[in-house]
């Protein structure tokens, strides 16, 4: 993890959000020696927001597929 003064801070704040998305964080450190870390912040998901595919079926295909499959059970 990198670390930058405040003042480099200050004056790339871009790059640094860049930077943290690319390497997981960033730290900056204060004259006074506090130091902050910036970090991408994981965004919520749904576990139902999945990729989606492409089927070369139309939608009568697919409705057709479903019902025979509910027909099994």
């Amino acid at each position: 993890m990198h670390e930058y003064t405040y003042s480099e801070a200050r004056q790339r704040l871009a790059d640094l959000l860049d930077q943290a998305q690319r390497e997981g964080a960033v730290r900056i450190r204060r004259r006074d020696g506090t130091i902050f870390i910036i970090a991408l912040a994981q965004q919520a998901r749904s576990p139902l927001d999945v990729p989606g595919i492409d089927v070369p079926l139309t939608r009568d295909e697919i409705v057709e597929l479903i019902h025979d499959g509910r027909r099994t059970f």
